[in-house]
Parts: structure tokens; C-alpha cells; sequence
């Protein structure tokens, strides 16, 4: 096994069409070009030998302390070592605004600053891009004063500053070339490199990426505190760094050209080490995403929710529909064919490495009730949906009464058949109860009477077949003994108050048989699938919802200041969790785990009294 850093030891920039991954060891080893679901240029996370690389770091120091720069998406790692101190600040470069689809520019390239604090020291820089996931065979060369990695079709470019790359040797190991050289630095001096995807400019000049860096920060730092945002630190206290950090992750997977939310930016990242669950999400599930879109919503970012809702109803509201995919590329593709790449070792031996995603011919029965529930909230906000899509929501109504009695692969997605699962038929509840207060209060249009029946059908049946009197608590499926995380969330969408003796059941099972140190599994059945997987985080936060929901406010504290005290030093947080050790397990960040975090934060501050405002819903 080859060395692999954790996965915590990892942060992140990107432009909203793309995202790397930054080691404390100064090495880029996970980007995506010119998209975030784009064929890989550097992987070194799922193969340290054969993935490709870009690293910058002093030689003899320790790993870098990293934080980063304000309330932005640039990274800065800092390296002390005898011979010196300097600071690598990474980041992807943002123009224009960040306030709605279409407004920004980024190009697709990566900037890293490098800025000499003390002493003498040499930088060292080793680049080895590796085309389409490390499957291209590269020619590597001099290009107009910098450096040219290309094969397949594509090119990538190094350029540097003035003085260049001193001792620079294109030197081939067992995958392709590498570019090794060396920065002489002196204190207060600073250079740059920037690596470019396609045949841009590659001199590189610290004038050019500082102007870059100081536009980028100030893009990112009044986007998070824009009107309606920064009053968060009036009542989130202790828990406002957090916040902050979290919505500017989310918005850092939204893509800015369509609208569309990724679930992360990695794939394949295991859920055990050396397990088989690795899986893709660098796509747009509409129950994620719309997720994505209630927390933004929750902190005063409303744009966001409203272009997904328009975005969802173009890329799937076609007429004689019958059912949206649950997953989408970022950029409407529907094909999303799942593969497996056998000549990468996986992240810690942890194969197979998988691009693609065959969950996107399921049938998830949720969906429905993630669309009208944002719709709804985000009408109460002030922002009706048009016409095109209120009948697209009419018609996903419709869609949901027609298709509620057919089992389902479920919130999981697990592999094996179809079943009844009491969260989807609870999720097509939500659906309708929201079509019809959308109906009586904004104007929907569609059959509400029947509507209003197949509620109370639905209603009637989980209640009668989704919850097992014996074990006192709501169960995975119809009729079965198993349980299902996803059932603390039925209080929160409202189906029943939260002091209900079945809720208070469902949460205390949950607490005796899905917990572990303070971190919920979602289940423990047979998914079909071989191996284990970590506790997860947003199931862990969904307990902290429920238990402050019922006044258990204790409790939620406790398992709260737990999960976020597994945080990394950058405030990240991963798809799942050892609960034993804390090691971050799953793709990373997770949208679906920050998700659960800002609203954990509102739910607990709500019951803990502190003046939350009336627009947080």
C-alpha cells in the first residue's frame, strides 16, 4: 500500500464548475477539468503511484497548517521549516458575481501563491497531470516559457513566475512524466504558479494572481454576507464559524452555469477502508440537492433554491413524463452509465474506483416530496414559481398519486429489491400536503380533491403498516421488524408532532440501536451489498433535529458539540464517520452532512429560545 494523507487532512477550493482537493502536505491530488464530473487530471487520492499530482511544498517542514483566507474558498497552507517559513494560497480565480446563474466567469485553472514569511528557503514543485483518470498516455514539454502536459486531446499548462523553475527535470516513472524543480524564495518575496487547462497564457506573474486572488475574496466574502445572511451571528453564537463555513462549501458545488448542486466533488472515496462501497457523487440528486437548497434558503440565499427549482423543471419537467431520474449530470446529462476503473488502486486499496452512477435508474419516490417542499417554502418566502413551474409541480402531484402503492429503491438507494419503505411513502405525503397548501394559498392548479385523498391514503397506511407496535418505533418498510434513520426526519416534515409517543419511540430506538459514540448509522440490514459502511453524518444530525424538536435539548447539545468537534481545523466534514476513531470515510465534503449541520445549529439555537427570525424556515 502506498502512502495516502486522511482524508481530514484534505480542503477545498474551486469556481462552482469544478473543485480540487489541497493536502496539508502542499499536493493537489484530486481535480476535476474543466467540470467537476470531467474526466480527472489529477487522482493521486485513488492511486498515489498512477493518479497524477501537483504539489508545492518545503522540504523540511512538517505538514502545512492550513486555514482559510476570511470567509472565502482559498486555501492557504502554511509550511516552517529550518530554512524558512512560506505560505502556499490556493485557489480556482472568480469573476463577475456570485449572486445567480450564469454571472460569474472562472476560468479552469488553479492558482497557487507562494509568499515567503522568513529566512531563505527552496520551494519544491512536483506537477504529473494525468489525463482522463489517469487512462491517457502524456507527452510533457516547454510551452511559450512554461510547461505543456498533454495527450488524448487534452492539455494542461504550467506557468511560472519570473526566475522560473530553477533544476527542472521532466523525469518519467512507472505512469508518465513528472516535472520536478525548484523556487528559490527570499523573505517578503512572492511567486506564483498557475496550471491552465487548454492553451492559455502560462507566464505567470504574482501581480496577476494577487489582483485574481484579491477579486476572487472579495466575491466569496460579500456573497456570504450578503443582506438577509450575516445576522446569523446574532443568534448562532459558538456555532457561526460553522455556519459560515458550510454555506460557502455548498455554494462552492453548485454550477454556475446551470443551477445544479453536486452531491461532492470526489468520487469512490470508500465508506470503509479497503471496503467496495465507492461510489460517484459528482452529481445532482434532486433529493440532495434540494437539501442543498433549503439550507441555503434557511440562511437568507433564496437565489439558489429558485434557479434549481427552474433549472429541475427544464432538465426534467418534459410533458408525459413520468417520473424525473433521481440523479442528473451538472449539466442536464442523463446518461450517467456506472464503470469501474480497475487499473486505480482505490484510496487505501480500496476498490473498485467507480465513475458514473447507476442509481440514476431507480425509482426514489422521495423526490417528490424534496420539489413541493422547497417550492412551498420558498412561496412563504415571497417567491411564487411561475407558470411553467407550478404545472410542472401540478404535475409531479399527480405523478405522486398515481405512483405511491409501487415499492421503491429508496433515500438509500439500496441494491436490492424494490420494498415498500416507510420514509418514501411519508416523503409522497409531504408532496401532497404541499401541493395542496401550495393550491390554497398560491395558486396551484391540479386536482386537489384527489390530492387531498391520496394524502389521507397514504397517511392511513403508514401509520397502520409503517410502524411496528412491538418494537414501538416506525420502521425501514412496510411490515418489517428493521430500522431506518431516515424516520427521525417524520416530525421534521411535519407528518406527526414531534411529542407523539411513536416519534418519541422511533428517537429512542434509534438512540439504543443505530447509535454509536454520538454518530448514527442508517440502518443495520442486508443492503445487498458485501462489507460495513461508517456511521453517517446526516443521519447523526437528524437525531440532534428530532431530540431539540421534542424538547430534549440536552441530548441534542451533546451529540451536536460531538459531530462538530470531529471536524477537520478547516470546518469540513465528510459523507460518514469510524465512530470509534472520528477518521473521516466517504466522498468529501459532503453536501448532505453540512446540510445537516446548519440545520441542527437552527433546530437546537430555536429551542434553546435564542431570536431566530421569522424568515428561517
Amino acid at each position: 500500500m502506498n502512502s495516502y494523507l486522511p482524508i481530514s487532512d484534505y480542503g477545498v477550493i474551486g469556481n462552482m464548475r469544478t473543485a480540487a482537493l489541497v493536502g496539508r502536505n502542499g499536493s493537489i491530488d484530486w481535480c476535476c477539468f474543466p467540470h467537476m464530473d470531467s474526466p480527472s487530471v489529477f487522482a493521486a487520492i485513488l492511486d498515489s503511484r498512477k493518479g497524477g499530482r501537483f504539489r508545492a511544498w518545503l522540504p523540511d517542514a512538517e505538514s502545512g497548517r492550513q486555514y482559510y483566507s476570511g470567509d472565502t474558498n482559498i486555501l492557504c497552507t502554511e509550511f516552517k521549516g529550518r530554512s524558512g517559513q512560506v505560505t502556499v494560497t490556493d485557489f480556482m480565480p472568480v469573476s463577475g458575481s456570485l449572486h445567480g446563474r450564469g454571472q460569474s466567469e472562472a476560468f479552469p485553472e488553479i492558482h497557487r501563491l507562494i509568499s515567503c514569511e522568513q529566512g531563505e528557503p527552496e520551494v519544491l514543485v512536483e506537477w504529473s497531470p494525468r489525463f482522463n483518470y489517469a487512462r491517457s498516455k502524456i507527452q510533457m514539454g516547454l510551452f511559450q516559457g512554461g510547461w505543456i502536459a498533454s495527450g488524448s486531446g487534452s492539455a494542461l499548462v504550467l506557468g511560472i513566475g519570473e526566475g522560473g523553475l530553477e533544476d527542472a527535470i521532466i523525469e518519467q516513472d512507472e505512469s508518465g512524466p513528472v516535472l520536478r524543480g525548484r523556487l528559490r524564495m527570499r523573505r517578503g518575496e512572492k511567486k506564483a504558479l498557475v496550471s491552465s487547462w487548454g492553451l492559455n497564457s502560462v507566464i505567470s506573474k504574482p501581480a496577476a494572481s494577487e489582483a485574481a486572488f484579491k477579486k476572487t475574496a472579495e466575491l466569496w466574502t460579500e456573497w456570504a454576507h450578503q443582506e438577509g445572511v450575516s445576522h446569523c451571528d446574532k443568534w448562532a453564537g459558538e456555532f457561526y464559524p460553522h455556519l459560515i463555513r458550510s454555506e460557502l462549501v455548498l455554494k462552492l458545488l453548485i454550477n454556475s452555469d446551470t443551477g445544479a448542486i453536486a452531491a461532492a466533488p470526489t468520487t469512490s472515496l470508500p465508506e470503509t477502508i479497503g471496503g467496495v462501497r465507492n461510489w460517484d457523487y459528482r452529481y445532482s440528486w434532486i433529493r440532495d440537492s434540494f437539501q442543498t437548497a433549503q439550507a441555503l434558503v434557511s440562511l437568507g440565499h433564496k437565489r439558489e433554491a429558485v434557479e434549481l427549482l427552474e433549472w429541475m423543471e427544464q432538465v426534467a419537467g418534459e410533458k408525459g413524463s413520468e417520473k424525473p431520474q433521481i440523479l442528473y449530470g451538472l449539466h442536464d446529462q442523463k446518461d450517467l452509465a456506472e464503470y469501474e476503473l480497475d487499473h486505480l488502486e482505490g484510496y487505501r486499496s480500496s476498490r473498485p474506483v467507480r465513475i458514473g452512477n447507476a442509481a440514476a435508474q431507480q425509482l426514489q419516490l422521495e423526490v417528490y416530496g424534496e420539489l413541493l417542499d422547497t417550492a412551498y417554502d420558498l412561496a412563504v418566502l415571497g417567491d411564487v414559481p411561475g407558470p411553467e413551474v407550478m404545472e410542472f409541480l401540478a404535475r409531479m402531484a399527480d405523478t405522486a398519486c398515481r405512483r405511491w402503492k409501487e415499492p421503491d429503491h429508496g433515500i438509500w438507494e439500496v441494491r436490492t429489491e424494490p420494498r415498500h419503505f416507510t420514509y418514501s411513502k411519508v416523503m409522497v405525503w409531504v408532496a401532497l400536503d404541499r401541493a395542496i397548501k401550495m393550491a390554497g394559498e398560491f395558486g396551484l392548479e391540479g386536482d386537489y380533491e384527489k390530492w387531498a385523498r391520496t394524502r389521507e391514503e397514504i397517511r392511513e397506511a403508514v401509520l397502520d403498516q409503517g410502524f411496528n407496535k412491538a418494537l414501538g418505533s416506525f420502521v425501514m418498510s412496510f411490515g418489517s421488524g428493521d430500522l431506518d434513520a431516515a424516520n427521525l426526519r417524520l416530525p421534521l416534515m411535519g407528518f406527526l408532532p414531534a411529542d407523539d409517543e411513536r416519534v418519541q419511540g422511533t428517537i429512542n430506538r434509534t438512540l439504543k440501536h443505530l447509535t454509536r459514540n454520538g454518530f448514527v448509522y442508517r440502518y443495520n440490514i442486508d443492503d445487498g451489498l458485501p462489507g460495513k459502511e461508517g456511521a453517517f453524518g446526516l443521519c447523526t444530525f437528524w437525531l440532534v433535529d428530532s431530540l431539540a424538536l421534542s424538547g430534549r435539548v440536552k441530548e441534542a447539545r451533546e451529540i451536536l458539540t460531538g459531530v462538530l468537534g470531529r471536524c477537520n481545523s478547516l470546518g469540513l466534514l465528510p459523507e460518514q464517520f469510524d465512530p470509534d476513531t472520528g477518521e473521516f470515510l466517504g466522498n468529501y465534503p459532503q453536501a448532505f452532512t453540512h446540510i445537516g449541520l446548519i440545520n441542527s445549529i437552527i433546530y437546537l439555537s430555536r429551542a434553546e429560545g435564542l431570536p431566530i427570525p421569522e424568515t428561517i424556515v
